[in-house]
Formats: C-alpha cells, sequence, structure tokens
C-alpha cells in the first residue's frame, strides 16, 4: 500500500458499472491505451485518500473505453463504488518515450524562458492542454494574461526535464494573437 509518497499517473477514470459481475467502464486517459490490457495491478484513486492497490482481473478495450474488472468487484453494487475513481501506475511505471515526446505532468510547472535569455521570459508557471487542431499548447502564466504557445520544435527549441525549464522562441505577433481571444 502506497504512502502519503507514492506519486502516481492516471491512466483511465472509471465512468459506470458494466455487465453484472462487477466490471467497470473507464474513460482512457493515456496515449498508450493498449497498455491497459496488460496491467496486473493498478492503483485506485478518489483524490483525496492515499490510493489503494487491487489487482486487475481483466482488462480489454470497448468502443472507446476500457472495461477493468479488479480483485473483490463481484457485483453491480461493488463496481457502483468505485465510479469516479481514478485507476492510476507508478510514475516510475510510465512506457519511455523517445527523444522529442513529453508527458504533460513534465512539462507542467516548468519555467519558460524566452530563447537565449539569461533569465526567464513570460513567467515560470506552464500547464498544457490540446488545442483544437491537435497540437498540444503550453499554457503560459503571465503578467498580460494567459499565453498559449504551441509545442513544436521550432517554437520550442529546448526542453531539458532535469532543470525543469522550456526556452521558447515565440513567432512574431504570437503574444498579440493571444490578446486578441
Amino acid at each position: 500500500m502506497p504512502g502519503d509518497s507514492f506519486v502516481g499517473v492516471t491512466l483511465a477514470r472509471i465512468l459506470r458499472p458494466r455487465g453484472r459481475r462487477g466490471e467497470v467502464a473507464a474513460e482512457i486517459l493515456t496515449d498508450f491505451p493498449q497498455r491497459l490490457t496488460t496491467l496486473r495491478e493498478a492503483y485506485l484513486w478518489d483524490g483525496t485518500n492515499p490510493p489503494r492497490r487491487v489487482s486487475v482481473r481483466a482488462c480489454w478495450l470497448h468502443q472507446q473505453q476500457a472495461i477493468f474488472h479488479f480483485e473483490g468487484s463481484e457485483s453491480i453494487d461493488d463496481a457502483a463504488r468505485l465510479r469516479g475513481l481514478q485507476v492510476q501506475i507508478p510514475l516510475a511505471e510510465r512506457i519511455p518515450l523517445p527523444p522529442g515526446r513529453y508527458y504533460v505532468t513534465d512539462l507542467t510547472g516548468c519555467e519558460v524562458w524566452e530563447h537565449g535569455a539569461s533569465q526567464p521570459g513570460p513567467s515560470t508557471s506552464t500547464s498544457t492542454r490540446k488545442s483544437v487542431s491537435g497540437t498540444p499548447l503550453l499554457v503560459i502564466d503571465t503578467p498580460q494574461g494567459e499565453l498559449l504557445v504551441p509545442l513544436a520544435e521550432e517554437i520550442c527549441p529546448r526542453i531539458d526535464i532535469a532543470e525543469r525549464r522550456i526556452e521558447v522562441a515565440l513567432p512574431e505577433g504570437l503574444r498579440e494573437l493571444n490578446r486578441e481571444r
């Protein structure tokens, strides 16, 4: 059982019971859904209490959802009690990414520097979100408000996760475009 020091990453969120034997349908929150079908154990977290480890009897993918059957969930009532829980694994068990790809959790909170600057640029607080076009966006908090920056190699030429630093080369007019939103 993990203590307060458990650091997990959420792969799915349980939506509702599915079936009569304690299975649940879950929203898939990972870019690697096939990984869910190989899990033998996971952690269930309610967002408040420490996550609890559970054995995964089975998991399969069905119509854009993951169907889980956890040890100890034998009925519709058991499954209903799992509604809203996050299915997590330890952060250290994430799939390694190829160079130039990053997990959102690794980018969140990084300092953002203007390319070539000796001190932080637009902000010291970042998060990410997906854009309508599918290109991830850095969401940078600045004194002038939120600045949305496409997470593209030409615009973010240097990302150093170990240093918690992202260098950006903002294209001409990007700040103005953000103010017009």
